[in-house]
């Protein structure tokens, strides 16, 4: 997208952290956006703030583990703008434990906000953004947790490379349908997402303290509002990978080696010796 003044932003979890940061930069840029979040009082905050500066702003109230309320959200935001543009699938909450020992409730809760809010919003809004024709974008919130697995955080890391591998394979698939998709993949920025905790939904188990998160205080983190203009520079240059921090390509330069050190292995194992192989994968 080359031009999005006027153009219609959703984006989930925008009342705060990244999603806040997103909703100010595409309101500055002259775009309409919706404000999806789990917390109305900070969304309605939120909404107010962009509004006192003469910006076109909503908002609506989404647990995004819940295909319904994303439905009327959906609802809302066409009733409100008439389209949408930009969809921001960046809803997200953070856990620690290793995989064999976190609480299956925190698995169940990371992969229903983390990986089903993500499918949730594909689902409802890939075929709204397709059918004006006027082309639009996609951004999903994965984690340089989903490039590189970070200790003690199995269902975090295993969210987050869910949702690169969706975003990759979506990639290829809307090379042609006008529509941007891009990956981001922060790394610390300066949001409550160790505190995720306040917010788990009672079919998890209810609210529980910041030592659930695993993450501690992230006050020394990347401004939100530059990871903003960040995501809206993005769309722009239809820029498919969004990496907050550079210094952090050693880690992917790091997990590259090992993949590859793999395939090393595997070119003089004795079990392939000889073995006939397609060398391509279906489709």
């Amino acid at each position: 997208m080359k031009d999005v003044k006027g153009k219609v932003a959703f984006i989930t979890g925008g009342a705060s952290g990244m999603g806040l940061g997103m909703a100010r930069a595409f309101a500055a840029a002259s775009m309409k956006v919706m404000i999806a979040d789990i917390e109305e009082g900070p969304a309605q905050k939120a909404v107010d703030e962009l509004k006192a500066k003469g910006y076109e702003a909503a908002c609506v109230k989404v647990d995004v583990t819940k295909l319904e309320d994303v439905q009327a959200a959906a609802k809302k935001t066409i009733e409100t703008f008439g389209k949408v543009h930009v969809l921001c699938n960046n809803a997200g909450i953070a856990i620690g434990g290793k995989s064999e020992t976190a609480s299956m409730r925190n698995w169940h809760w990371v992969m229903d906000v983390n990986l089903w809010g993500v499918v949730h919003g594909l689902q409802v809004f890939m075929p709204l953004l397709k059918a004006h024709g006027e082309g639009g974008h996609v951004v999903n919130t994965a984690s340089m947790a989903g490039m590189y697995g970070i200790r003690n955080s199995g269902p975090y890391n295993a969210s987050k490379f869910a949702v690169v591998g969706i975003t990759e394979t979506m990639m290829g698939e809307n090379r042609k349908t006008g529509i941007g998709i891009s990956l981001m993949c922060p790394g610390v920025v300066n949001t409550n997402l160790g505190t995720s905790g306040r917010n788990r939904q009672e079919d998890y188990g209810g609210a529980v303290g910041d030592k659930e998160s695993g993450l501690g205080a992230l006050t020394n983190g990347l401004d939100p509002n530059i990871v903003g203009k960040l995501v809206l520079e993005a769309i722009l240059d239809d820029q498919p990978y969004i990496f907050t921090d550079p210094a952090l390509r050693n880690l992917v330069e790091l997990r590259t080696k090992r993949i590859l050190a793999g395939y090393d292995w595997a070119d003089k194992a004795k079990a392939l010796e000889g073995a006939v192989q397609s060398s391509a994968l279906p489709g």
